[in-house]
């Protein structure tokens, strides 16, 4: 029995709707949860020698990215000797210390605790800091260099050595974790209360801390920070702005992971939200403020105030930074380029061939 006009009208009308719903459940499955981990991995074991209770963590491979000296990218991350005609002060700090960081630091973790984020041009921001680095350090000739400066103190089985500065917060503390490890900080309590290589710290980090932190443990540059408790200072920036400061407060987590590729750095930065809503309205507003940085790079005035680096990075930044959302978060990824740096990607240092 052949269909009737309205029963195939009603079977094309189910059609669509299932299609309808089949299209709006990808939607929801795609843009609902977490974004796709940045480079997953297993925390470095450094990390567990830092307090769990820090809401900032960092890590850098050094040894890994040390592969990247001869590319342009080098001076952007640190590893290249500025030698003595760039830094002299350096040159004679590697003298006397026996240290150059960028040939003898292989890794380095790092926990913050941010109290106060000063204000610009003013005062300068304080806050709690630990760092943990392993590479080869000469003990003797930093235990001199130390004595020159400050004092020791024996505790337990190590001493901790002070570099003391102008006013007594200005003061550094090291201690000797182990041949090969020393611990930096510019809080006393915390240099102290390391005892050795071997000892982990007491408690337990944060779940939520923890996955954060591993989701980005695979890249050679990672940073975790919670910002769901910032000093207040912090806000005082949007102070004018409420919805500014509204969108602000709204990030709870910055995640971010740095891996090299080439002689490029991929970097991804993402923020976690308190709501869907927020999160629309941060990537909006990243948007909007892309399309007024670009009017403004393309304004003769504005150009002429700029020398042709920083014009060259900051139009590069404007035209390459993607901006997306998913659900609560937000990710900003960018490929920061010999170019961008006013280099060639052919500008390597190529090594003199012996004699």
């Amino acid at each position: 029995m052949p269909l009737s006009s309205t029963s195939r009208a009603l079977i094309a009308v189910a059609i669509i709707l299932c299609f309808g719903c089949a299209a709006v459940g990808v939607y929801f499955y795609r843009h609902h949860g977490p974004l796709a981990s940045i480079s997953s991995g297993q925390a470095p074991d450094l990390l567990s020698l830092l307090p769990a209770d820090a809401p900032v963590i960092a890590f850098a491979d050094v040894a890994a990215l040390r592969g990247l000296k001869s590319s342009p990218l080098a001076a952007a991350l640190g590893l290249a000797l500025p030698g003595p005609q760039q830094d002299v002060g350096y040159t004679d700090l590697v003298r006397d210390m026996g240290f150059d960081y960028t040939r003898d630091l292989d890794h380095v973790a790092v926990a913050l605790w941010p109290n106060d984020l000063g204000t610009p041009g003013g005062r300068p921001p304080t806050g709690r800091t630990l760092a943990i680095a392993d590479g080869r350090f000469d003990r003797q000739k930093i235990v001199a260099y130390a004595l020159r400066f400050g004092w020791e103190e024996k505790d337990k089985l190590h001493a901790v050595y002070e570099f003391t500065g102008p006013p007594p917060e200005k003061s550094l503390f090291l201690k000797f974790l182990s041949g090969d490890r020393v611990a930096l900080t510019n809080d006393f309590a915390l240099v102290n209360n390391l005892s050795n290589v071997g000892t982990r710290v007491s408690g337990s980090r944060d779940p939520v801390m923890q996955t954060r932190i591993e989701r980005v443990a695979g890249a050679q540059i990672f940073a975790v920070a919670r910002t769901d408790n910032l000093p207040p200072g912090f806000y005082s920036t949007f102070s004018t702005s409420p919805q500014l400061e509204h969108l602000a407060r709204s990030i709870v987590s910055l995640t971010l992971a740095g891996k090299p590729s080439g002689d490029d750095l991929k970097v991804t930065l993402d923020g976690e939200c308190d709501s869907m809503k927020n999160a629309i309205g941060i990537t909006t507003l990243l948007e909007i403020s892309r399309m007024g940085a670009s009017m403004a790079l393309s304004d003769p005035k504005t150009r002429r105030q700029m020398t042709k680096e920083q014009l060259t990075f900051l139009t590069a930044l404007v035209d390459q930074l993607k901006v997306s959302h998913q659900d609560k978060w937000v990710r900003l990824k960018l490929d920061i380029t010999p170019a961008m740096l006013g280099a060639s990607p052919s500008a390597h240092v190529t090594p003199k061939a012996p004699r």
